[in-house]
């Protein structure tokens, strides 16, 4: 048959058919692995030989025959079909498997308008033969199945219409580390491009989409998360949803806060017509958000903000509700509702909660967030004055409400503006937040928008990244992990450009900076603990005083070489309180660890010489990018030892990490028997996280009589958060019945804050 058939080359070249060569490339991939078999891949291959076929569908073919091994008892096939994934990358993108010169590789990209022009520019073709000598092409052999079909399918950079590649992951990673420190002097930059090119891909810091997909390129807009207030004027509505189209077409995760817009019925004109409501300014927003699809890599998607008590809020509540029509459903947006301690205290004490519309009572919109004295003061005073338009229902009935879309639809969210503001790097009265983002882990000041190109107001960026905890043996690697994300995120602020001015402003004002943490089911497990005893409390509050005081001691040097943000004086900090000053003192019952570092030092050290970063950390989702470094996303447990998404790309298995030596370690998301062990948890971490934490609550319904979730369990668990000073609730995932192992029924990819899944 060798003798008979031909085979076609990749550049249309044909040559006689070598079974041999495909045999000795399976060998290849398969070498050093365990439990895989050359043989049984070539055998599921199933391949149809005929003459003229195409190499690169005989490469396809086998590739997928290995990734279908893939299981609990096999997991290096996850490897086996990585590695030969990367080799027909790296063919499809140079026409061979050895990658070319960087030198030469930058020259020809930047000449097709693939890479910015800055990086021949800045760099001598010395120092990039510097660098091509120290990165490590081998490190693609790393990578798990998924994380390549991951590069390949949102990272590389490509030619989206035709599917052309051109490029490998090391020049991605060693590209971003000379873009992100191209202004540096070059007696230091080249050692600050290795250490960083080091920690990114050997998987001790992650990336997010944004950064990874367009940093090196001429696109220079790698903010995850985009924070927009909208003021109750058309003026206002309007370049809200400008501003949306420009950030969603960037690649940005949207939060949109849309709280001052006035109730259905209200005056205009002084009573010349009445408005029309909140839904159809929801459905122009969700227009603008949906107008995108981001580049190709991945679709628009933003989150709305308004407060429990808008006088509309029964009909915002059921918006993603798939009763109803669509006049009266917006629901390609998710929603989240803004709750404080007065809301609560009226459930506790079963009382009634008065809705109202925000320009009917003037200061309580701002006073909601600015002052909670106030707030109550205000309140009470306008329950009682009969002129004013108003609408009471039972607190308990609007709590059953509000949780009971949340667990229908799983993307209605919570944020507490309360904790959010008296728990904040941030002075309330001078820069109070008002909203979260996409994921609800950035809580960032806001000011609306009156026009497109208004300087005065303050459209909120967070640029985010995240520690790999799986990947570090000591809490001490932290401090050199945190100073290179610190310095590559704060640079990549003065690089990227800004398409609304308000952006730019607040941004430059307050470099806000978003880090956080991947694979800590893997931490969790590597070390023992569990999500549900309490046994992990004391590692969770020992690792994330660690992250955090690195992170503040990394911008407080910064602040030394470059200056403070210029609106360090709007922060806490500027006052020496710590994040340790303000947390709920109700975790001091569930955790009584003692703090291990010096923030006396740290504290008179930040007075003297201020941060040059507002916020450093946040806790996003990490849906996507934690599958680059082959991790469990974010803080959450894994549903089952394997996973299955479901991509654009196909199903992508991937098995947790160190399966078969930690396999009882690890605590299964629906074998933990509530949310009280997690939540307590979050709170722990949110002690020290100075923005916020996409956190989830989960519910089995087979655990309940009669199958079914009581409304006093959701309900507790929302005062179990607030208790503990939790910030925002992401998603309410239920149950539906699937495998634990998740391979009959894969979930659908949730992209990362990053922008999408918020997905980072």
């Amino acid at each position: 048959m060798n003798q008979l058939l031909s085979v076609s080359k990749r550049d249309g070249r044909k040559e006689p058919l070598d079974l041999d060569k495909i045999h000795r490339v399976i060998e290849w991939a398969a070498e050093g692995l365990n439990n895989v078999s050359v043989s049984q891949v070539e055998l599921k291959s199933h391949i149809q030989f005929y003459d003229g076929i195409r190499t690169k569908d005989i490469h396809e073919t086998i590739i997928k025959a290995a990734a279908d091994q893939i299981s609990k008892e096999s997991p290096d096939y996850q490897y086996l079909s990585a590695r030969l994934a990367v080799f027909h990358l790296r063919k499809k993108a140079y026409g061979q498997f050895e990658p070319p010169r960087l030198f030469d590789h930058v020259t020809k990209m930047v000449g097709d308008k693939r890479y910015d022009a800055h990086l021949l520019a800045d760099y001598t073709e010395q120092e990039f033969d510097e660098l091509d000598e120290y990165l490590d092409h081998s490190r693609d052999l790393n990578f798990s199945y998924a994380a390549v079909k991951q590069l390949e399918g949102k990272y590389l950079v490509q030619n989206r219409v035709t599917g052309e590649i051109y490029e490998s992951a090391q020049f991605l990673y060693i590209l971003v580390a000379a873009s992100l420190f191209a202004d540096y002097p070059r007696e230091t930059r080249v050692s600050y491009i290795k250490r960083f090119y080091d920690a990114v891909s050997l998987f001790k810091i992650s990336l997010p989409t944004p950064i990874m997909a367009g940093v090196r390129t001429p696109t220079r807009q790698f903010s995850s998360c985009v924070l927009i207030e909208c003021g109750d004027s058309l003026d206002s509505i309007n370049a809200t949803s400008s501003a949306i189209v420009k950030y969603v077409s960037q690649r940005a995760g949207i939060g949109i806060n849309a709280g001052r817009i006035r109730a259905l019925g209200s005056h205009i004109r002084n009573g010349e017509a009445y408005h029309t409501g909140c839904i159809p300014f929801y459905k122009h927003f969700q227009t603008a958000v949906k107008s995108c699809s981001q580049g190709g890599v991945r679709g628009g998607a933003a989150t709305l903000f308004y407060p429990l008590w808008h006088l509309e809020v029964e009909n915002l509540l059921v918006l993603k509700n798939n009763r109803g029509v669509d006049d009266n459903r917006v629901r390609h947006l998710d929603y989240g509702v803004q709750f404080n301690k007065l809301m609560y205290s009226r459930l506790i004490k079963d009382d009634y909660i008065t809705l109202f519309s925000p320009s009917d009572v003037p200061g309580l919109y701002d006073a909601f967030f600015e002052d909670q004295a106030e707030f109550d003061a205000l309140y009470v005073k306008y329950e009682q004055d009969e002129s004013i338009r108003k609408k009471r229902i039972k607190a308990i009935e609007l709590f059953s409400m509000f949780a009971q879309e949340r667990a229908s639809t799983g993307r209605i969210y919570l944020q507490n503006v309360d904790h959010c503001n008296t728990h904040s790097p941030f002075i309330a009265k001078v820069a109070p937040i008002r909203q979260s983002n996409l994921c609800l882990e950035i809580a960032l000041p806001t000011k609306p928008l009156n026009n497109v190109n208004d300087e005065e107001g303050e459209i909120a960026l967070c640029t985010l990244s995240a520690f790999n905890l799986g990947a570090i043996e000591s809490l001490d690697e932290l401090e050199e992990l945190a100073e290179l994300a610190v310095r590559a995120l704060d640079n990549l602020l003065d690089f990227q450009d800004y398409p609304v001015p308000a952006a730019k402003n607040a941004t430059m004002g307050r470099r806000t900076l978003g880090i956080g943490v991947i694979n800590y089911a893997y931490y969790l497990a590597k070390n023992g603990k569990r999500y549900s005893d309490g046994s992990a409390n004391a590692l969770t509050h020992k690792t994330f005083e660690a992250i955090q005081y690195y992170l503040m001691k990394a911008s407080n040097e910064l602040a030394k070489e470059r200056g403070a943000c210029p609106k360090f004086n709007e922060t806490t900090y500027s006052q020496g309180i710590m994040p340790t000053d303000t947390y709920k003192r109700d975790l001091d019952k569930i955790c009584d660890e003692p703090l291990h570092l010096d923030w006396d030092t740290l504290r008179a050290s930040i007075k003297e010489h201020g941060m040059r970063n507002s916020t450093l950390s946040a806790l996003m989702p990490s849906e996507t990018s934690s599958q680059i470094s082959n991790a469990t996303n974010g803080i959450e447990p894994p549903r089952g030892h394997i996973s299955v998404k479901a991509s654009k790309d196909g199903i992508l298995k991937q098995v947790v990490p160190e399966y078969e030596r930690l396999k009882d370690n690890y605590e299964l998301l629906w074998d933990i028997p509530s949310n009280d062990g997690y939540l307590q948890l979050v709170g722990i971490m949110q002690k020290f996280v100075d923005q916020t934490i996409s956190a989830n609550t989960n519910y089995d319904p087979n655990k309940f009589e009669g199958g079914k979730v009581p409304m006093q369990v959701l309900l507790k668990d929302l005062l179990s958060a607030y208790k503990l000073g939790v910030k925002t609730l992401y998603y309410h995932n239920t149950r539906d019945g699937a495998s634990d192992s998740q391979e009959d029924t894969p979930d659908v990819e949730d992209d990362d804050c990053e922008g999408g899944a918020c997905k980072i």
